[in-house]
């Protein structure tokens, strides 16, 4: 039973938080989250005073931020420079990737730049060309224009996750005029190197992907759930997505690699019509609304 603000009542005795020294207050909150440190503000003014304050969204900040984060980042306070990292990824490691915020948990996440990874043929003028577009958060990225191995290969260092967290892989892309990627689908993986490794199938090619999908369903009388996941789904930002596999960290993995590959060397046939922004890492949690 509820007392007055910042008050509770237990039985016939009532215990006033707002009494705690303010310093026990902020350790407390910084052992919650930055959901539950968004509500606790709305109990009273005392608790919004701590709520806010740098001590507590200091706690939620990765370890080290301060030598990930570029010099020129800055913000006012601890919790205007969180909620941005959740909004807004900065480029890091000499703009060879970007780094943000899972915005309930505060998870590390990750897009690596085409330059970091592994594209074949990409130095070949006639297969790729390499563009810059406003909508990009790297300076260049490749765009296909015609190959018949499609290959794309990338990894990041384990010690640069957050531990004991469930991520997945996500290659991102846009489509120009894209062809040859309806015949087969793209072979897809996620592994830890001389590990497992997770492998899936999905088509690049929203629109053709879509039809022969549809025809699946109907020729086969396949169930569509097991289908819906092999489509690329529409991001907000205006790119395209397809899962490459999810994993987890461990939290005594603090070194080796984690390595992720899109291939398509089967059909042999030509294929083009892809922008390619790179390679997302991010960390899931279960209810991603806050």
């Amino acid at each position: 039973m509820k007392g007055g603000e910042g008050e509770e009542e237990v039985g016939c005795c009532s215990f006033n938080l707002n009494a705690l020294p303010q310093d026990c207050i902020a350790v407390i909150i910084s052992f919650t989250s930055p959901r539950d440190a968004c509500r606790l503000s709305l109990v009273s003014t005392t608790f919004k005073s701590v709520a806010d304050s740098d001590a507590v969204w200091e706690s939620f900040l990765p370890s080290r931020y301060q030598d990930l984060i570029p010099s020129s980042v800055s913000f006012p306070s601890k919790k205007q420079l969180y909620l941005s990292l959740c909004e807004n990824p900065v480029l890091i490691d000499g703009g060879r990737m970007s780094l943000s915020l899972e915005r309930l948990s505060g998870k590390k996440c990750y897009m690596v730049s085409p330059r970091e990874l592994h594209i074949v043929w990409s130095d070949t003028p006639s297969y790729w060309t390499w563009i810059s577009i406003p909508e990009s958060r790297f300076k260049e990225i490749p765009e296909l224009l015609s190959v018949c191995w499609f290959e794309i290969r990338g990894k990041i260092s384990i010690f640069m996750l957050s531990p004991l967290t469930l991520y997945k892989a996500y290659l991102v892309y846009k489509v120009h005029d894209v062809y040859g990627f309806e015949f087969y689908p793209v072979q897809l993986s996620v592994g830890f190197a001389g590990g497992e490794v997770r492998k899936r199938a999905a088509y690049l090619d929203p629109e053709r992907g879509q039809r022969l999908h549809d025809w699946q369903i109907e020729e086969y009388q396949l169930p569509t759930p097991s289908y819906d996941d092999r489509l690329p789904k529409a991001r907000p930002d205006g790119w395209l997505e397809v899962e490459l596999g999810d994993f987890f960290t461990e939290g005594c993995m603090d070194d080796g690699d984690l390595e992720m590959s899109a291939l398509e060397v089967e059909g042999g046939n030509w294929k083009g019509g892809l922008i390619i922004q790179g390679i997302e890492i991010r960390a899931i949690t279960p209810n991603p609304s806050l």
